[in-house]
């Protein structure tokens, strides 16, 4: 007897039975997909930091200046590679729901110190050439509809042009890239030319949001970090500088502890399926004694009739954990879309994957091995007797 059309037919016995089950954890793994690129989302920024890369902000506020002449000063450390300066422009594209980043930096040393960005060479000079170039994420290229050469008009939501309006218009001169998922979810931006915008806007001229800092292989990134507060102590702009990978964990922390709640529902949700889909897998073996007596006796070991209840919970959370996942990735666009650019993109890793086939196959262990065991003790005649 073919073993796979067996394990089929027990499995979809009761057909409602089995369909609803299978519809749970259907569910339970689009959630465990969804909520895993949550967390993935909000830890992307730490997860490709670079160890050797510094962010210098003012001491007491994020949102307040720091003088561009520190950028020289922090460059004579003979531990600092280089070091950038770099401006949140607040931008918006045609409407509300358009929102995106928009950096102002200058362009050559802000792609020096973001490696893992690819532009293409003759794309990377235009942005250094042209005073009013603008580079954008290759997604939202894709997503407007973007056109290399084109004007590109971006409004701002917290800086004025010095006549006053707050709709600008850059020249889109190529697109910025990355090769992995997680560092492709930083390249939905639009990189301008800092010298253009600190020249046209009205106010904050002369000064920078923040300082990107490389320091040396050789050097050590925390010393280095409390090394340049020092020059700057008891200044009218203090500084506060840390590591690149403890500001995007401090950041997204400001929300909540993500992980935790992630792992606390889905750990909920599973915790409910192991009890609804055991409960469903021990009523089916009750209904199939006299079957697996039957099976007994015409020469289905033990040890065959045990791995034909564990396949069978086996088949029923593989089933689940495929379709579910395949619905996650498939609403992923949707949701990316619905956004409008405010959130971190989100994408199912391979690792995740590897995860959900993982609690797949415990989940069916933990289901299916009481009821295995069961079958496996099961006496023959006491099936057919019904005790």
């Amino acid at each position: 007897m073919k073993f796979f059309p067996l394990l089929w037919a027990a499995l979809f016995r009761r057909k409602t039975r089995t369909i609803l089950t299978l519809l749970s954890v259907i569910i339970a793994f689009v959630l465990f997909g969804l909520l895993q690129a949550v967390q993935l989302a909000f830890e992307a920024g730490a997860d490709t930091a670079d160890a050797r890369r510094l962010l210098t902000i003012a001491r007491y506020s994020f949102i307040e200046a720091l003088p561009q002449s520190y950028r020289g000063r922090i460059e004579q450390l003979p531990e600092i590679a280089q070091a950038v300066g770099c401006d949140w422009f607040g931008g918006k594209y045609q409407n509300q729901s358009n929102a995106f980043p928009v950096i102002a930096s200058d362009p050559e040393r802000y792609l020096e110190m973001y490696r893992e960005f690819r532009v293409p060479k003759a794309e990377r000079q235009a942005a250094i050439d042209t005073r009013t170039s603008a580079l954008a994420g290759k997604r939202l290229v894709e997503r407007f509809g973007w056109k290399i050469g084109q004007k590109l008009p971006i409004s701002s939501e917290i800086y004025p042009k010095k006549d006053g309006g707050m709709n600008w218009e850059f020249d889109l001169v190529g697109t910025i890239d990355a090769d992995d998922p997680a560092v492709r979810g930083n390249t939905d931006m639009v990189l301008i030319n800092a010298a253009y915008f600190d020249e046209a806007r009205a106010t904050g001229t002369g000064t920078t949001g923040w300082y990107t800092i490389r320091v040396r292989d050789s050097a050590d990134p925390h010393a280095v970090s409390t090394k340049i507060d020092r020059m700057f102590e008891n200044s009218p702009h203090e500084t506060r500088t840390q590591p690149e990978k403890e500001f995007a964990l401090g950041f997204a922390k400001q929300i909540g502890d993500i992980g935790a709640i992630v792992r606390r529902m889905l750990g909920a949700v599973f915790f409910t399926i192991l009890l609804l889909t055991g409960n469903t897998m021990a009523q089916s073996l009750r209904e199939r004694i006299p079957e697996m007596a039957v099976l007994k006796t015409l020469g289905f070991s033990d040890a065959r009739v045990t791995g034909l209840v564990l396949a069978e919970a086996g088949l029923l959370m593989l089933l689940g954990c495929t379709i579910g996942m395949s619905a996650a990735v498939a609403v992923m666009p949707a949701l990316n879309g619905s956004t409008g650019g405010r959130f971190p993109p989100l994408f199912v890793s391979p690792a995740t994957w590897i995860a959900a086939v993982a609690i797949a196959l415990v989940l069916s262990v933990a289901i299916g091995l009481p009821p295995a065991l069961r079958a496996r003790r099961l006496k023959i005649v006491d099936a057919l007797a019904g005790r």
